[in-house]
């Protein structure tokens, strides 16, 4: 299943989430100062501080856009003030709703590459999201081997260079994408196995039910979503 040619539309004011949607938002991260500035006043203490942790400023920025927004775009779904969004995290790091906010079913997960992001949401569905920016990498191939099941890398291996790149990325997002729904680390990338071709779109290749979405939010980008289930319907929407 793909979306490789979708658009993304403004989401409506009385935005709602039904139990069978799911919602994916794209969000730019180059943000003017003022709007940094708004944005960071909804962090709390301790995203400010990992906010203040990185090096670069531009790298800082990203963070304060990427949480800020998340957090105005749960709010919108949960009706309360982008600073009243609370999380906790599992012990990988993902975020989750906090407690509190568990009746209301809401799942969600971020994923960011350079200047754009992808939040993914859903109730009451596992579901993950990852965005990757296409670039050039030298050992393409070398990588393939190391993380990628048998078969996935000998699809690498025998494709033209100018095809390489580009399906490493697939792989590796629907890859991520999945591990990302269900809590697991990297450390088990070879052990997902998606089937795909240059020409097909990616399916998981797992007794579960799930469902495997690509997107390409942007040009020389490639992401997936994974969702637990296989009836859905999803919405593309800009923030």
């Amino acid at each position: 299943m793909t979306f490789a040619n979708h658009e993304w539309f403004p989401a409506p004011t009385d935005l709602t989430l039904l139990p069978d949607d799911v919602h994916i938002w794209r969000i730019k991260l180059e943000r003017s100062q003022l709007e940094l500035e708004g944005l960071l006043t909804t962090l709390c203490g301790d995203e400010v501080a990992r906010a203040n942790r990185f090096y670069f400023q531009q790298h800082r920025e990203r963070f304060i856009a990427g949480r800020g927004i998340l957090r105005a775009i749960l709010g919108r779904y949960l009706k309360i003030e982008p600073q009243a969004v609370q999380f906790n995290y599992e012990a990988q790091g993902k975020p989750l709703l906090a407690d509190k906010f568990a009746s209301s079913g809401l799942s969600f997960n971020l994923s960011h590459s350079q200047d754009l992001a992808l939040c993914a949401v859903t109730t009451h569905h596992l579901i993950g999201v990852d965005l990757e920016y296409i670039r050039s990498v030298s050992n393409v191939e070398s990588l393939a081997q190391r993380f990628f099941a048998p078969r996935e890398y000998a699809i690498v291996r025998s494709l033209p260079p100018d095809q390489q790149q580009q399906v490493f990325f697939r792989y590796w997002t629907c890859k991520e994408a999945y591990l990302k729904a269900t809590g697991v680390g990297i450390a088990h990338l070879e052990k997902v196995e998606i089937s795909l071709t240059p020409e097909s779109p990616a399916k998981l290749n797992i007794k579960e039910e799930w469902s495997l979405v690509e997107l390409v939010p942007a040009p020389n980008y490639v992401a997936a979503t994974a969702v637990a289930g296989s009836k859905f319907h999803l919405k593309c929407w800009q923030y």
